[in-house]
């Protein structure tokens, strides 16, 4: 049975100046992140819940910071770097522009209306997101088929994975706002998926609110 676990990096210096954060605008995690990550570290270390058989993690700074952070409570193992896991591609125009500056300069901020034509100039289209982000999740599932994945990503991927595990449309039916380090679980009862936990973020309890995401 595979066990796929979708956790969701910490708070990031790119949400917190509300700036797109692609390899250039990410600078990793904010100090808010790195607590929550510390959090997330914690609550597996005191409570066992999750034996890895692999650790992998988009290649943007805030998600492989998170990994490194709770890397200890999943045994140390080394963290696979996987870029199918990063966020929705601003492209070299948009990477570290401040959202006001890109709702400016593209044609709508409506990205769902038209997922194949709207997105980020010289970026990626939400279709193309996600077609990206559905093939590197496929692919990480049957490569590692009956085992347990944890993987660090970001909101956008999280919900891809939904989208595409639980077989639902491209866009649209429901919305997701996925918490920082939150973590979401789905079990492959074959042939299907089934969803067991979203957004379980229990640990950040006592902690400040984070800076919400655009």
């Amino acid at each position: 049975m595979t066990r796929l676990l979708l956790v969701r990096h910490g708070e990031s210096n790119a949400t917190v100046l509300r700036i797109a954060g692609g390899m250039a605008g990410c600078t990793g995690l904010s100090d808010l992140g790195r607590e929550q990550s510390v959090a997330l570290r914690d609550r597996w270390l005191a409570h066992p819940e999750v034996s890895a058989d692999v650790v992998v993690s988009s290649d943007l700074p805030r998600a492989l910071e998170t990994a490194e952070i709770v890397a200890p409570a999943l045994g140390d193992r080394p963290v696979e770097l996987d870029a199918g896991l990063r966020e929705m591609d601003p492209g070299p125009e948009y990477d570290g522009l401040s959202w006001d500056e890109i709702a400016q300069s593209v044609d709508s901020t409506d990205w769902e209306s038209d997922p194949y034509h709207f997105g980020f100039p010289g970026g990626e289209t939400v279709a193309a997101f996600q077609y990206r982000v559905a093939s590197a999740l496929s692919a990480l599932v049957r490569r590692w088929e009956g085992r347990t994945i944890v993987a660090f990503c970001h909101g956008g991927v999280v919900d891809t994975g939904l989208r595409l595990f639980l077989r639902t449309p491209l866009v649209g039916g429901f919305d997701l706002y996925t918490t920082n380090t939150s973590i979401t679980e789905l079990r492959q009862v074959s042939p299907k998926w089934r969803l067991l936990r979203y957004n379980d973020a229990a640990h950040l309890a006592g902690l400040p609110e984070a800076t919400p995401h655009p």
